[in-house]
């Protein structure tokens, strides 16, 4: 299976918006530094992350909850992962 496209700087501004996560929160979560996430933000659009700071922020997030939308045409982006229901 082929790695997944690199994050957007909006889909990582987005994706902290949606958990409520500020750059210190996000840094905590993956060990990338506050400096690195707030540079990949200000990208107009692709980050400079390496490959490896791109996935622990990814699985950080999407540990978090965050489900990331690749480009299907209208872009690529972010939502809320439903939350899983349990049988009763």
């Amino acid at each position: 299976m082929p790695p997944p496209p690199p994050l957007t700087s909006a889909q990582i501004r987005a994706a902290r918006a949606l958990i409520r996560w500020s750059a210190e929160d996000l840094a905590n979560h993956c060990a990338v530094s506050v400096t690195t996430i707030r540079r990949a933000e200000l990208m107009p659009s692709a980050t400079a992350l390496t490959r490896v700071n791109d996935a622990v922020i990814r699985q950080a997030l999407e540990k978090a909850g965050v489900e990331f939308i690749d480009e299907n045409g209208g872009g690529p982006g972010v939502r809320l992962r439903k939350p899983q229901q349990t049988k009763t």
